[in-house]
């Protein structure tokens, strides 16, 4: 991913980067058990899984399940653009030039309906100090 990334970035130069999840995701509701589907998906799955850690109190209050998984869905897109600002990638391209814009989308399958989530614009403060690079 993060060669594309620093391609679509660096080389192309690329104003929009978006994260896109779905509701009703087979890999979030996996993630919300407890199965063993060998270690490679295991691995993906647990980001997922400590998406759900980090937020198991409003998650948890969320008695029907689908409604939970489509919640969790929303908070891994969040989680996940997030992520992307703590890349050196993007805090490099931020300072360069003024972009890319990082955007966070949920994509409804019953509906066919783009439900935005969070957008970044460069420069925005969203993650904690101690990702930040000071020598890009």
């Amino acid at each position: 991913m993060l060669s594309v990334l620093e391609y679509a970035v660096m080389h192309l130069k690329v104003k929009h980067v978006i994260v896109c999840g779905h509701y009703g995701c087979g890999g979030v509701k996996a993630a919300m058990g407890n199965n063993d589907f060998n270690q490679i998906l295991n691995m993906w799955l647990r980001v997922i899984k400590d998406v759900y850690r980090h937020n198991r109190g409003e998650l948890e209050a969320i008695e029907d399940i689908d409604e939970r998984a489509d919640r969790l869905v929303e908070l891994n897109v969040r989680e996940q653009a997030e992520k992307l600002c703590k890349t050196s990638i993007i805090q490099r391209a931020w300072k360069d030039r003024q972009g890319p814009e990082i955007h966070g989308w949920v994509y409804g399958l019953k509906d066919g309906k783009l439900k935005e989530i969070i957008n970044i614009k460069p420069g925005e403060t969203v993650i904690d100090p101690i990702y930040v690079y000071d020598n890009i």
